[in-house]
């Protein structure tokens, strides 16, 4: 199985949370409360998100965390790639050396890689303003095209 960790599962919660209350800013407690998460966690989430430019935190009486760009150019794959690193199904498949001894002899690593690109570009297709939708008005352009490829193979 294929999953992401509950700091990622949590920080995506939090950020569509945010995303769906426009430019208010929000301090740690009150972001913890409303999104339904552990404080620690947010605290940390916080933290997190703001040293990857994910967030903007503003100091002060009035201060806290808000998004650091409009949730339509945040996508999930920016928020999962700052929270779990490179997006990446196997070691072969991520930016750098990997321990395989089968690597240069693989006959499937060019598809992993291909694999890889394809999860990456739905993630990157996916953003906090789709999130922050209600699911049913959310469409995305691969659902669009695997649709109209379906039609027309039943239509066969």
């Amino acid at each position: 199985m294929i999953r992401i960790s509950r700091l990622t599962d949590y920080g995506i919660v939090l950020l569509t949370h945010m995303a769906s209350h426009g430019d208010h800013v929000h301090n740690a407690a009150e972001a913890a409360a409303e999104a339904h998460l552990p404080l620690p966690t947010v605290s940390k989430l916080l933290r997190l998100l703001t040293k990857q430019g994910l967030l903007a935190s503003q100091r002060g009486v009035k201060g806290g965390y808000g998004l650091a760009r409009a949730p339509g150019q945040i996508s999930v794959a920016q928020i999962v790639a700052a929270l779990e690193g490179p997006i990446a199904l196997t070691a072969c498949a991520a930016s750098g050396a990997s321990d395989c001894e089968h690597e240069t002899l693989c006959p499937v690593r060019g598809h992993w890689n291909l694999i890889n690109l394809a999860i990456r570009q739905a993630l990157e297709s996916i953003t906090l303003a789709d999130l922050a939708a209600h699911p049913r008005a959310m469409v995305l352009p691969m659902l669009r095209q695997s649709r109209a490829v379906a039609s027309a193979s039943a239509a066969r």
